[in-house]
């Protein structure tokens, strides 16, 4: 029989796991309040309560009762941190981190912090996000100002990739916020000015990203370190790129590259060349054969090094070029492949991209009222989620087919806006 207080804990991590209250747990054979003691681990499991909680959590009951983690969350930490990036596996610094809750809780930070990363490097935003949703309540019981910062600052990215700009926005204005106040580093207050940034843009708040952005240029950029600084070039060109001064834009995704080697940070400098890629796709006109040039530089190392994520990104980019580079059937086969993938690791926003000119070619090849339907629910469901930047990308988009169609621009059968316009 596990000892406790290993029981309790492993109990309560396989009930969240199923998304169960422990009244939902017990149901009719056990009371909440003896439940609550085994999650504690104020009272030792019994053989028979041990059977009947393993029956209704759909697992042996050698999965409650196995050995407790053989070395603690600090030794697992150790391990963990100081391997090669990318070389060790974390499910047992995972399972210490919810099986030893321990008496260091910068110990679990870190822990949950490389958990949270790993999870994003390898585009599991949702996964990411259970392991921040701990990370953000236990940086606020610590109450350090830097690493409460860093905190929100990851989550507000990771809801922002989800396509959660609700939740997204105000854990941004928060991170920004206690950045000021506690006057932290030029690093933590960039870090957070970005991504508030970058999600004001994507509520279509161009006017106030841009003030920011003109902060960011006068205040942080200057003094901060190349890496960093790329990145902020990178906000502000896109900014610039949705304000329609695509000239601006141009000139900031150069400054961007220009300032990153790939010998200096070979991860950041591919992600920066996808980025700019997408950005020059998205110019008015595209700049295609810029984008080429960059995508052919990213895809140098993606094909090589790249992470699923990674690849997923730059096939959806292949498509999009295809597309500008008038390779129709091309770009139909590679979105048709990539939305086709069950364990599809696209952010939100490229997701919805990707789905939008496989609609737009689905309406272009003569499926017509087939690729309407599609534009039409990614625009709801993008205004709906208030990803206004992105719902307006969609109505546009079908507005431009259909007149490329010369078909009449008429009422929706649900009634509402003109077909294209909303």
């Amino acid at each position: 029989m596990l000892e406790q207080p290993y029981f309790g804990r492993r109990l309560k991590r396989l009930r969240l796991e199923r998304g169960l209250s422990q009244a939902g747990l017990v149901g009719e054979g056990m009371s909440t309040g003896y439940l609550s003691r085994l999650e504690s681990g104020d009272r030792r499991p019994t053989e028979r309560a041990t059977a009947y909680l393993a029956e209704r959590l759909g697992v042996d009951a050698s999965v409650l009762t196995g050995p407790p983690p053989q070395r603690p969350l600090t030794y697992e930490l150790a391990v963990a941190s100081s391997a090669p990036s990318g070389t060790h596996d974390l499910a047992a610094l995972g399972r210490a981190v919810d099986e030893d809750a321990g008496d260091d809780p910068a110990a679990r930070w870190q822990a949950l912090w490389l958990l949270s990363r790993s999870a994003r490097r390898a585009g599991d935003y949702a996964e990411e996000r259970e392991h921040l949703d701990r990370l953000v309540e236990l940086g606020e019981a610590m109450e350090v100002p830097e690493l409460r910062v860093r905190s929100l600052v990851a989550y507000a990215r990771c809801t922002r990739a989800l396509g959660d700009m609700r939740t997204a926005e105000p854990v941004a204005a928060k991170a920004f916020g206690l950045a000021r106040s506690e006057d932290l580093a030029v690093s933590d207050t960039l870090a957070s000015l970005t991504v508030l940034i970058d999600i004001e843009a994507e509520l279509g708040r161009l006017d106030a990203a841009a003030r920011h952005t003109d902060d960011l240029e006068r205040d942080l950029l200057p003094a901060a370190a190349p890496g960093q600084a790329a990145e902020g070039w990178w906000t502000a060109a896109t900014v610039c790129g949705r304000r329609g001064d695509h000239a601006a834009a141009r000139s900031r995704l150069d400054t961007a590259l220009r300032l990153l080697r790939g010998t200096d940070n070979l991860a950041l400098w591919t992600r920066l060349r996808l980025s700019a890629t997408a950005a020059a796709l998205e110019m008015t006109p595209p700049h295609v054969g810029t984008a080429e040039c960059w995508l052919a530089e990213a895809a140098s190392v993606v094909d090589l090094i790249g992470t699923p994520a990674q690849t997923q990104e730059l096939r959806a980019l292949r498509a999009h070029l295809a597309f500008h580079r008038g390779r129709p059937d091309e770009a139909r086969a590679i979105s048709a492949a990539l939305l086709a993938e069950e364990d599809l690791r696209l952010s939100y926003r490229d997701r919805v991209r990707l789905s939008v000119l496989h609609g737009r070619l689905a309406i272009l090849s003569g499926r017509v009222e087939e690729g309407i339907a599609v534009l039409q629910g990614l625009g709801r469901q993008a205004a709906e989620s208030r990803n206004l930047d992105l719902s307006a990308h969609v109505w546009q988009t079908l507005a431009q087919t259909l007149a490329e169609l010369r078909l009449p621009h008429t009422t929706s059968a649900e009634g509402g806006a003109p077909r294209g316009v909303r």
